[in-house]
């Protein structure tokens, strides 16, 4: 494929316009995560930090499922616009508040929450909207692009939160949040297609037991969720831990947004690459790619320089990145597509569904065993899980369909 055929889908005005916001959103997205870790550290503790990450977790967990419904059964445009406008009140209310004064713990907490809740109904459609906007022979380059757009973010994202953090506020990172998520609102807003929801005539219990049967139905599908919420549970340590780390040895928020910046780099290196390589056994090369995944909470274990640190989380970020984009480009291909935003909501739901349970836990256990002790210990399950997954036939040989010329 040329260089030219990478760029094929933002030929498409819709594709473009969607691509804009998120892509602006994900740069946001990417600035309030350091900004509100350190914001709370400057009155808190690492387990308050976790107990903010879980805010936001629970209700998007809880509420996964009826935003995959939702998804399926109405206009997915307007969903998704409305729940950005929430996520921008929410981002917006905590930035002004951390500008004007230290909000209680509560105050981020319940913030937090308004932002899960946002996600909860954004995300499935998310994965569903975008076979709407692209033919399938440019599912993987749309899917690729999403990608680099979020890694791009990624890159600058940590990195100028970091810089803000150092020299003024992270209020003001946090508001620059709620504004991207508005120019989300703007995007969608503008789109053409027509998004004439699908017609239902089943009860709301019967549209969520038909993704129900359509996940459990393919097992590398459930086998993958299901050690995805175990990954994802213990990966929380890192986004927990991390910045205390950061906080304590390595120089505080710049260093921590200098990770998670070189983590965005090793993204967008994936995504170049998804861009042009076709797997026959997508779910195969993606599932032993996640091998890299607990490198950062290795090294984070130390004592390591932070250039070990950072290469590490270079891996990590590439494969995450590879993983997704052959992750939804399957999902897309297999789910029929009435049924894309269920799956896609049981998907989320799985794979967040315990790592809430892992942001409350992670202070705690390094308080127990010690901080370096439960990095390796997260590392290390997420290892042995990776592995267990790789021995599952359907994960190892589906095959993608030929990729066209």
């Amino acid at each position: 494929m040329t260089t030219r055929g990478w760029i094929r889908p933002l030929r498409e005005r819709d594709f473009r316009l969607f691509f804009i916001g998120q892509s602006t959103s994900q740069l946001g997205s990417t600035m309030a995560p350091v900004a509100i870790a350190f914001a709370v550290l400057d009155h808190g503790t690492a387990t308050d930090v976790g107990l903010v990450m879980a805010s936001e977790t629970i209700p998007l967990v809880v509420l996964l499922l009826v935003g995959g419904v939702f998804g399926d059964h109405m206009n997915r445009r307007t969903l998704m616009l409305r729940a950005d406008l929430l996520r921008t009140f929410a981002e917006c209310s905590l930035g002004l508040w951390v500008l004007l004064g230290h909000p209680p713990l509560l105050g981020f907490m319940v913030l937090a929450a308004l932002l899960g809740i946002g996600q909860a109904f954004f995300s499935p459609s998310l994965t569903g909207i975008v076979p709407q906007l692209l033919s399938d022979t440019l599912l993987q380059q749309g899917n690729a692009l999403n990608s680099l757009s979020y890694s791009g973010g990624a890159i600058v994202g940590p990195a100028f939160a970091g810089v803000i953090i150092a020299s003024a506020n992270p209020g003001w990172a946090i508001l620059i949040d709620g504004i991207t998520f508005f120019v989300s609102v703007l995007s969608l807003a503008m789109i053409k297609i027509d998004w004439a929801p699908m017609e239902h005539r089943e009860s709301f219990t019967t549209l969520l037991h038909e993704g129900w049967r359509a996940l459990w139905g393919r097992t590398w599908l459930w086998v993958i969720v299901v050690g995805a919420s175990i990954v994802n549970m213990f990966f929380a340590f890192y986004f927990v831990l991390g910045p205390a780390v950061a906080k304590a040895s390595l120089g505080g928020a710049p260093a921590w947004g200098l990770i998670l910046a070189v983590e965005g780099v090793g993204a967008m290196a994936a995504g170049l690459i998804m861009l042009k390589l076709h797997p026959r056994r997508p779910l195969f090369l993606a599932t032993v790619l996640l091998l890299a995944v607990p490198l950062p909470l290795l090294f984070l274990s130390g004592p390591s320089p932070l250039w070990a640190i950072a290469a590490a989380a270079f891996c990590c970020g590439g494969a995450l990145t590879a993983f997704t984009v052959q992750w939804n480009t399957t999902m897309q291909r297999e789910i029929e597509p009435h049924l894309l935003a269920r799956v896609s909501a049981y998907d989320w739901f799985g794979s967040l569904v315990f790592m809430p349970v892992g942001m409350a836990i992670a202070g705690p256990t390094a308080r127990l065993i010690g901080t370096s002790s439960a990095l390796v210990l997260a590392g290390v399950v997420i290892a042995v899980v990776v592995l267990a997954s790789l021995c599952v036939p359907s994960i190892r040989n589906l095959r993608a369909p030929a990729h066209p010329a």
